[in-house]
Protein backbone atom coordinates (compact mmCIF):
# COMPACT_ATOMS: atom_id res chain seq x y z
CA UNK A 1 0.00 0.00 0.00
CA UNK A 2 1.35 3.61 -1.01
CA UNK A 3 1.51 6.05 1.63
CA UNK A 4 2.08 8.85 -0.40
CA UNK A 5 -0.70 11.56 0.71
CA UNK A 6 -0.80 12.99 -2.44
CA UNK A 7 -3.43 10.35 -3.96
CA UNK A 8 -6.99 11.58 -5.18
CA UNK A 9 -9.59 9.82 -6.47
CA UNK A 10 -11.73 11.62 -8.99
CA UNK A 11 -15.54 10.26 -9.55
CA UNK A 12 -16.70 10.83 -12.61
CA UNK A 13 -19.68 8.89 -13.38
CA UNK A 14 -22.81 6.89 -11.17
CA UNK A 15 -24.20 4.60 -12.97
CA UNK A 16 -27.53 3.98 -11.05
CA UNK A 17 -30.73 3.21 -12.96
CA UNK A 18 -33.46 6.56 -12.66
CA UNK A 19 -36.02 4.18 -10.50
CA UNK A 20 -33.18 3.26 -7.97
CA UNK A 21 -32.07 6.91 -7.29
CA UNK A 22 -35.49 7.83 -6.86
CA UNK A 23 -36.13 5.13 -4.06
CA UNK A 24 -32.76 5.99 -2.55
CA UNK A 25 -33.71 9.60 -2.45
CA UNK A 26 -36.79 9.16 -0.88
CA UNK A 27 -35.49 6.85 2.04
CA UNK A 28 -33.11 9.74 2.82
CA UNK A 29 -36.32 12.22 2.58
CA UNK A 30 -38.23 9.96 5.29
CA UNK A 31 -34.62 9.27 7.20
CA UNK A 32 -34.30 13.00 7.31
CA UNK A 33 -37.38 13.85 9.26
CA UNK A 34 -36.51 11.92 12.63
CA UNK A 35 -32.95 13.86 12.75
CA UNK A 36 -34.67 16.69 11.85
CA UNK A 37 -37.02 16.36 15.15
CA UNK A 38 -34.11 15.51 17.39
CA UNK A 39 -32.08 18.36 16.56
CA UNK A 40 -34.88 20.69 16.92
CA UNK A 41 -35.81 19.03 20.29
CA UNK A 42 -32.23 19.30 21.30
CA UNK A 43 -31.99 23.07 19.98
CA UNK A 44 -34.82 23.77 22.23
CA UNK A 45 -33.76 22.80 25.40
CA UNK A 46 -30.17 24.42 24.56
CA UNK A 47 -31.68 27.81 23.95
CA UNK A 48 -34.31 27.57 26.60
CA UNK A 49 -31.51 26.66 29.27
CA UNK A 50 -29.33 30.14 27.68
CA UNK A 51 -32.57 32.31 28.34
CA UNK A 52 -32.97 31.24 31.36
CA UNK A 53 -29.56 31.75 32.84
CA UNK A 54 -28.62 34.88 30.89
CA UNK A 55 -32.04 36.36 31.86
CA UNK A 56 -34.54 36.00 28.49
CA UNK A 57 -35.53 38.75 26.51
CA UNK A 58 -35.39 41.97 27.81
CA UNK A 59 -38.63 43.64 29.40
CA UNK A 60 -39.27 47.43 28.94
Amino acid sequence: MDDNPNNQVKIIDINMPFWSMVKFMVKVAIASIPAFIILSVIGTIVFGLLGGILGGPARY
